[in-house]
């Protein structure tokens, strides 16, 4: 038999996580101009695509899957803080003739802006697309690059 540690302040941490994407994704821009929308009678479908980012000594790295989405009509803007993700996937007609059981194909337009943990040089973002992943690489500032400092022994 083994024991189980269980920290009940995790669970208040998960709880917390998903109450603030909770209010993120009710006061975003995208999701009121939505809102607008519909109430003019338009249907409206939006999505995020689902990213991951991470740094090293030299760059910001953001990926962001979009299959089946021609990386020409992605919009990617980068400034020294932030980065926007803009596109859109068409929506296929559905077919009268089927009986879908399921319908978890997303379509529509997307727009995804995340916080850079560091300064970057914005204008010298590289970007590929390779097996419906999108690659940002974007080169840290020199200011937050690490510097390393050599030891002198005194004597």
């Amino acid at each position: 038999m083994s024991i189980m540690r269980w920290d009940p302040f995790e669970e208040v941490g998960t709880l917390r996580r998903a109450m603030d994407r909770l209010f993120d994704d009710f006061f975003s821009p995208v999701r009121r101009s939505t809102r607008e929308l519909a109430a003019r009678g338009l249907a409206a479908m939006e999505w995020e695509p689902a990213v991951e980012m991470y740094e090293t000594d030299h760059e910001v790295v953001v990926r962001a899957e979009m299959p089946n989405i021609d990386p020409k009509s992605v919009d990617i803007s980068v400034t020294s803080d932030a980065i926007t993700l803009k596109g859109q996937t068409k929506s296929e007609e559905e077919q009268k003739d089927r009986n879908y059981y399921r319908r978890e194909l997303r379509y529509g337009a997307f727009v995804r802006t995340l916080s850079l943990p560091t300064e970057v040089k914005s204008a010298e973002a590289k970007a590929t697309y390779k097996d419906g992943v999108l690659e940002v690489k974007i080169p840290k500032s020199e200011r937050v690059r690490p510097t390393s400092v050599k030891v002198q022994v005194a004597p």
